[in-house]
């Protein structure tokens, strides 16, 4: 039987302009698949397909690439208006400020 999962996926961008740091992507992206196993499979998969090479306006090179399969998580209610995609839970709410700057 075939089941909904959230896939948290975070990527990482580099470019080879000198003093440019790296910049991170977190997604939640939306799976079809039949167990958790199989959906860590085709998130893993689908990350990878997503990682690229180029370059920018000004000639320098980006590169994107997957760092890591945060979670994967089954989606247990119906999908509509409200619905929850994922939910993950922590305990210390200043550790969370320092990686969130939309929280503060």
């Amino acid at each position: 039987m075939t089941m909904l999962f959230a896939a948290v996926l975070v990527y990482e961008a580099t470019s080879s302009r000198a003093g440019q740091g790296p910049w991170f992507e977190e997604t939640v992206t939306l799976l079809e698949a039949d167990s958790p196993e199989h959906a860590a499979e085709k998130a893993r998969e689908h990350a990878e397909s997503r990682e690229i090479e180029g370059e920018d306006a000004d000639g320098y090179t980006i590169r994107w690439s997957f760092r890591h399969l945060v979670d994967v998580a089954e989606i247990d209610g119906p999908l509509g208006d409200g619905a929850e995609l994922y939910t993950r839970h922590f305990r210390d709410y200043r550790a969370y400020l320092a990686v969130e700057p939309l929280a503060s």
